[in-house]
């Protein structure tokens, strides 16, 4: 159980400010999660548009923006306002289009993509800044949501002994462990990526510190004996496992697309509708950096 004092937390928060020029905002929680109208993203944006979103997703961590109808182009030119787009450590055993990736359920899957709090692809040197999920079929009978997990406000609910603790160190984290546990599949050419991340980052724009290690991809915490890691991480994932104040939940409706910043939030896909299915395409952002203390 994790307990900490709502003002020590609150004050950590600047109220943020709410009005957008060219956005019509809503909200999904306090601190996390805002859904978007008033924009239509199968055209180019404006400079003004642009400026925009980019502040609303730093503010939020997650944009909604239901009733989107996008073709793949389309769908790849909005990511492509943030960088270069990046290509799935497995997309290459998949086939198709190497900018995006197929998440898709149905009643003869075996497992689905993202059931189980993760950022993508943190087994990467430098991982993916953002990601842009585009729904289009949801499951007939409901569900299938996606939560959503504030990590400047996992890292707030830390004691500060804690903090402390945490703030030096470094995790590694290994595409090997959900690319061949979950999905069986055949490692690429030169192997699963593996890369080292610390444990507490710093988020490059915003300034603000966060927790970076997710139950997908970490292994372990370098320096510390196996059990050691083990116990920190599993109090750790805990945290995140068990802490609704931390979550903002994506119910998605046909044509929507989900923009969530990786830098500083997880994700779980929520497989509580077979048989039913759900499909959808992802386009992720290369980073412009490794993430740092």
């Amino acid at each position: 159980m994790f307990n900490v004092r709502k003002a020590d937390v609150d004050a950590q928060f600047e109220e943020i400010d709410q009005s957008y020029e060219t956005l019509e905002v809503e909200t999904l929680t306090p601190h996390i999660g805002a859904k978007v109208r008033g924009i239509d993203l199968s055209q180019s944006l404006t400079n003004e548009q642009a400026r925009d979103v980019h502040q609303a997703w730093i503010d939020w961590k997650v944009l909604v923006f239901p009733d989107q109808h996008l073709n793949r182009d389309q769908h790849k030119a909005f990511a492509r306002r943030w960088g270069k787009l990046h290509v799935h450590p497995m997309q290459p055993t998949y086939g198709g289009d190497e900018e995006i990736l197929v998440v898709k359920t149905t009643r003869n899957s075996a497992y689905t993509s993202g059931d189980g709090w993760h950022t993508d692809v943190t087994c990467d040197p430098i991982p993916p800044l953002g990601s842009m999920l585009y729904v289009t079929e949801t499951p007939t009978s409901g569900g299938g949501d996606t939560l959503f997990a504030d990590m400047y406000l996992a890292y707030q609910m830390l004691s500060d002994p804690m903090k402390a603790f945490l703030d030096p160190l470094a995790a590694e984290h290994d595409g090997a462990g959900p690319y061949v546990g979950s999905y069986k599949s055949t490692p690429p050419d030169g192997g699963y990526p593996k890369s080292q991340h610390p444990v507490i980052a710093t988020h490059p724009e915003s300034g603000k510190k966060l927790l970076y290690v997710n139950p997908g991809f970490t292994t372990h915490i370098v320096g510390l004996g196996r059990s050691e890691s083990s116990a920190v991480l599993d109090m750790l994932y805990r945290l995140i496992d068990s802490t609704p104040r931390l979550y903002c939940r994506v119910d998605w409706e046909p044509n929507t697309l989900a923009f969530w910043d990786n830098r500083c939030t997880q994700h779980h896909a929520v497989w509580d509708y077979w048989p039913n299915s759900r499909y959808g395409e992802r386009v992720s952002i290369v980073g412009d950096r490794p993430p740092s203390h």
